[in-house]
């Protein structure tokens, strides 16, 4: 008897589980797709000539379908949710963008809005659900709760690493170690002060976006810039590679499954 509840509960988390288990595997493609939002927004902007409103609106266009199959989706399916992750990697870039190149708004503003933003909505989403907790994405409105809080995150880090990067001059390269310090401090901040998982993995989340975003410009950016100078194509294709054939194993072994506890699945 027990082993066929534990059969049908293990079922059920199956089923409604939106979004992947944290493991290893999910922050290397969340980098890795982070880095693609960064050289990929340059890549259509500059390179295919598309600019910076033609780019906006075919990757808002595919975003939004992408989040319509997202949503219709009964459970975690790996090919779409980061197919999704890159795509709103891509178009948080590109809003940062807008708002320095088209609308002249200053990265130290720009920063300030996203990060009252994504208060507002951690905010909203605590007082609607009483969690922001990723191991409780089973319902459509967590779900939209969730997707904002990414999208701000990105765009959040795009500012806050270009801002880093650029206007205070501190160089690629030394950004990657300072966001990548900053990440190392927050776990070990979980791991021995005991720091609340949730804020912990927010945290690490937003900073792996300007990681990402540091570790793009620092291979595609010219070598008179500070990077390497392989360029926005071949850095863009290498890391989109780098994440098909993760996502693939994910897809194949489902080792990132997520498991939710049964109180989660009663409360929905």
């Amino acid at each position: 008897m027990t082993s066929t509840l534990t059969a049908q509960s293990a079922s059920l988390r199956t089923l409604i589980s939106k979004v992947p288990e944290v493991t290893a595997f999910f922050w290397i493609i969340k980098v890795l797709a982070t880095t693609v939002g960064e050289t990929a927004a340059d890549y259509l902007n500059t390179t295919l000539k598309l600019g910076l409103t033609g780019t906006t609106l075919v990757m808002g266009a595919l975003l939004i379908a992408v989040l319509f199959a997202q949503f219709r989706s009964s459970r975690y399916v790996p090919g779409i949710y980061w197919v999704a992750i890159v795509l709103i990697s891509v178009v948080g870039t590109l809003i940062t963008d807008n708002m320095t190149d088209n609308f002249g708004i200053s990265l130290w503003t720009s920063s300030a809005i996203f990060a009252v933003a994504l208060s507002t909505t951690f905010f909203a989403w605590w007082r609607r659900e009483g969690t922001l907790s990723i191991h409780s994405i089973f319902t459509a409105r967590r779900e939209a709760f969730y997707w904002l809080a990414v999208l701000f995150t990105f765009a959040l880090g795009t500012a806050t690493g270009d801002l880093v990067a650029e206007k205070l001059q501190l160089g690629y390269f030394v950004s990657v170690g300072l966001f990548a310090g900053l990440i190392v401090l927050a776990a070990l901040a979980h791991q021995f002060l005991k720091l609340n998982g949730i804020l912990t993995f927010w945290t690490v989340y937003i900073l792996t976006r300007p990681l990402g975003a540091s570790i793009g410009d620092s291979l595609s950016q010219a070598k008179a810039d500070g990077g390497l100078g392989l360029g926005t194509t071949v850095t863009s294709v290498i890391f989109l590679l780098a994440i098909l054939g993760v996502v693939s194993y994910l897809a194949v072994t489902r080792r990132d499954q997520v498991a939710l506890a049964p109180a989660d699945i009663e409360a929905a």
